[in-house]
């Protein structure tokens, strides 16, 4: 019982908390980044928020590259760190730009996400990933 309380985790179980947190945070942005994908290649006209000039397409390319391409690689463990960098800044640009005047409320989730994929970037994807059994083999 007294162990359930320690704050002495040995490496494999922040390994095994790191990865519920790469299959957790990238399958739930999956659900983001998915509806974008159809948008992007669906027929209809695309009308999403284009906060940097680049064009509307552009723009909902570079969420999808970021919420759905880059949320694999999360939830596999392959290239974590590069791979959260677009997403970090897919974030920052909903919680300061896109929902700048918004009520916290709606800020809420692109800050949750932030931290997240913050900590995988500081932390990286952990010993069950393949970004480990790539290094591992060389």
């Amino acid at each position: 019982m007294k162990n359930t309380y320690t704050t002495n985790l040995n490496l494999s179980q922040i390994d095994l908390g790191l990865l519920f947190l790469r299959i957790g945070a990238g399958g739930l942005m999956l659900t983001h980044g998915t509806p974008k994908l159809f948008n992007l290649f669906g027929s209809e006209e695309i009308v999403f928020a284009d906060p940097f000039g680049l064009g509307e397409g552009n723009t909902l390319a570079l969420a999808v590259f970021a919420e759905f391409i880059c949320s694999i690689l999360v939830i596999l463990g392959l290239g974590t760190r590069l791979a959260v960098i677009p997403l970090i800044l897919t974030m920052l640009t909903a919680a300061l730009i896109i929902h700048a005047a918004d009520p916290f409320q709606r800020k809420e989730m692109a800050i949750i996400y932030l931290l997240i994929f913050t900590v995988l970037l500081v932390t990286g994807a952990g010993k069950h990933s393949l970004d480990y059994y790539w290094l591992k083999r060389k």
